[in-house]
C-alpha cells in the first residue's frame, strides 16, 4: 500500500486510511518506528474497522516537528490528526512510545476513545539503583575527558562526536530537533495519567521485553482502573514475536 500525505500543524504527515466498516481504529507506532511496524496489527483489525495508521512527526516519511516536542505535544498532534479525518470516536492501539502518547490522549479526550490497547508501552520511568547512577556519573566523566582532548575542534562539534560514539542507539539514530525531542520524551513519566484513564484497557506485554520490562506493564495494570494485562512470549515487539496469541487476544478484546 502506498502512503498518502496530509498537512497537520504545518507538517507533511504520511498516513494510510484503509479497511472497511463504520467504526474507526487508530494505530500509533513506537519511537524510531513507522507505519510499517504496525502492519501486523492492521491485518488483525482491518476486517471490522476503517484503520488509520500514520508516521508520527519526525518518523518515517513525515516531517520533523519545527520545535522540540514532548509526549503531550504528540498527544495534541493526534487530536488534530483525528479532527482532520473527522474521527470523533475510535479504538486506539499504541506500541511503546505510541502507547505512552495514548495514555495522555485518552485522559485529555475521553469522549474520543472507546477502548484502549497498550502494547509494551513506555511511560513508567526505569528504577534507578546504584548501577544506574554509576553509569550516569561514568558517562559524565567520560564526556569531560572526551571534551578535554577534542575541544580544539569546537564544543558543539566535539559534543556531536561524543554522542555519536557513546550515546544510546536511539540517541545516535536521531538528529537535530529529534535528538532534543528524544532527550525530553525519554525523561517524561506519564504515570500520573494512569488512574484517570476511564476506558477499558488491554495491556499486552512481552515477558522478555528489555526496553519496557514486564514490571512496568504491571504498574500500568495496577494504576489504570479498568485494565487487564496479557503476557506474551516475546520481547519489546511482543505482538510480532507471539503473533498467534496476540491475534486471539486482540480479536477477543475488540469483539463487539
Amino acid at each position: 500500500m502506498e502512503k498518502k500525505t496530509c498537512q497537520i500543524k504545518g507538517l507533511k504527515i504520511a498516513y494510510l486510511l484503509q479497511g472497511q466498516g463504520d467504526k474507526y481504529c487508530v494505530l500509533a507506532h513506537g519511537w524510531g518506528a513507522n507505519i510499517e511496524t504496525m502492519m501486523g496489527v492492521y491485518e488483525q483489525v482491518k476486517k471490522n474497522y476503517r484503520v488509520l495508521l500514520y508516521d508520527a512527526p519526525g518518523f518515517g516519511q513525515s516531517d520533523d516537528p519545527k520545535e522540540v516536542w514532548g509526549t503531550e505535544d504528540y498527544a495534541d498532534f493526534l487530536k488534530d490528526l483525528c479532527d482532520h479525518f473527522n474521527i470523533d470516536k475510535a479504538d486506539f492501539i499504541g506500541h511503546s512510545f505510541g502507547g505512552k502518547t495514548l495514555t495522555i490522549f485518552a485522559v485529555k479526550h475521553p469522549e474520543m476513545v472507546r477502548r484502549l490497547v497498550l502494547m509494551d508501552a513506555s511511560g513508567v520511568l526505569p528504577k534507578r539503583g546504584l548501577d544506574y547512577y554509576f553509569k550516569v556519573y561514568s558517562f559524565k566523566f567520560l564526556k569531560r575527558v572526551y571534551l578535554f582532548f577534542h575541544g580544539g575542534q569546537g564544543r558543539e562539534k566535539a559534543l556531536e562526536g561524543f554522542y555519536k560514539k557513546f550515546g544510546s542507539d536511539d540517541y545516535q539514530a536521531s538528529q537535530g530537533i529529534m535528538r532534543k525531542t528524544f532527550v525530553k520524551v525519554v525523561n517524561e513519566s506519564t504515570e500520573a495519567y494512569f488512574p484517570k484513564i476511564s476506558q477499558p484497557t488491554l495491556l499486552i506485554w512481552g515477558r522478555q521485553d528489555q526496553a519496557t520490562p514486564l514490571w512496568m506493564g504491571k504498574v500500568f495494570e495496577e494504576k489504570i482502573p479498568d485494565a487487564g494485562l496479557v503476557e506474551l512470549n516475546g520481547g519489546h515487539y511482543s505482538y510480532v514475536d507471539d503473533y498467534g496469541t496476540f491475534s486471539a487476544v486482540i480479536g477477543s478484546f475488540l469483539k463487539d
